[in-house]
């Protein structure tokens, strides 16, 4: 069986879901990220300014920076309530409509009486938003944070700023243990671009979808038709009952992961194709691919679970 998003309808559309301008703390005006991410070849992308009342919960008009070959989805990167570290609460909200009412969120710090993260995250995906937990081993979330956001679509599980400026951008553990509890998530990797040091072009989501506009591409984010990457691609992954076969862009290492610490994996030069045996990690809820070049670079396909294919 070929697993979504691989057999649905469409193309693939490569787009960044978090980044930044200088409407917020930002180096770069909106019109020059965007053109800078279509120079550099993406598709698409949600500029994500920090929604908060520092500078008027923005919600920035990329419209016009449309064409026939780029588009942009309405984003905001949402903070209401705090962590149990204390710290204010940062979440993705891509494809919110532009009159999203603000939570009080003066700041960057927690106040008294605001909107919990929860309740924020809910009403974010309630208005028709793909809600995502921001960066969560820089945030310092923990499994109690991360089980309160009900509303989550997905987890950010590659921030490429975070990794590349304080070497904390990964998301996968918390994802893994969530989708462990039975949570059915999916995965995103992202920039968090400001354009103040190397944070941009380095994470993103493939998305297929039959046209590159914002409502297509918002139903196959919000319906797991995409996968991540660094670099690599992934062209198909066939589930046959006892085994996972994997078609990629030339790999070193390709590797099939379930629950806890299992993992089975192939390594060689250039490989295009793979049949992993699956042996005891057909017991598993749940099973994701990652592909690996030879230069380090990942891919990464959303998780999925055999007992409902």
């Amino acid at each position: 069986m070929l697993l979504s998003p691989f057999a649905a309808p469409g193309r693939f559309f490569r787009g960044n879901l978090h980044t930044h301008s200088d409407r917020t703390d930002g180096a770069l005006p909106p019109q020059e990220v965007c053109r800078r991410y279509k120079a550099e070849g993406y598709d698409f992308i949600s500029l994500t300014d920090h929604f908060i009342g520092l500078w008027d919960y923005p919600i920035v008009d990329t419209a016009p920076y449309r064409d026939a070959d780029f588009t942009t989805l309405l984003g905001i990167e949402m903070h209401s309530g705090a962590q149990e570290n204390g710290e204010l609460w940062h979440l993705l909200a891509v494809g919110i409509p532009a009159d999203f009412a603000p939570s009080h969120s003066p700041g960057f710090q927690p106040v008294p009486g605001q909107e919990s993260a929860p309740e924020l995250a809910a009403r974010a995906r309630d208005a028709g938003a793909f809600v995502a937990i921001a960066h969560p081993h820089w945030s310092g979330l923990t499994m109690a944070d991360a089980r309160s956001i009900t509303a989550a679509h997905a987890v950010e599980t590659y921030n490429h700023g975070a990794h590349s400026l304080s070497d904390r951008g990964t998301g996968m553990p918390m994802l893994e243990l969530l989708l462990s509890e039975g949570r059915a998530l999916t995965l995103i990797a992202t920039d968090d671009a400001h354009f103040k040091g190397p944070d941009a072009f380095g994470g993103w989501v493939m998305v297929k979808a039959e046209e590159n506009s914002p409502e297509p591409l918002l139903a196959a984010l919000k319906s797991g038709q995409f996968y991540s990457s660094q670099g690599p691609q992934i062209d198909g992954i066939w589930f046959e009952g006892d085994r996972v076969r994997v078609a990629c862009s030339a790999a070193s290492i390709i590797c099939v992961q379930a629950a806890g610490n299992a993992a089975e994996m192939v390594y060689g030069e250039a490989m295009t194709t793979a049949t992993i045996e699956l042996g005891r990690l057909a017991q598993s809820p749940w099973l994701r691919v990652t592909v690996t070049d030879r230069a380090g670079k990942r891919a990464w396909s959303n998780p999925f679970w055999p007992g409902k294919l």
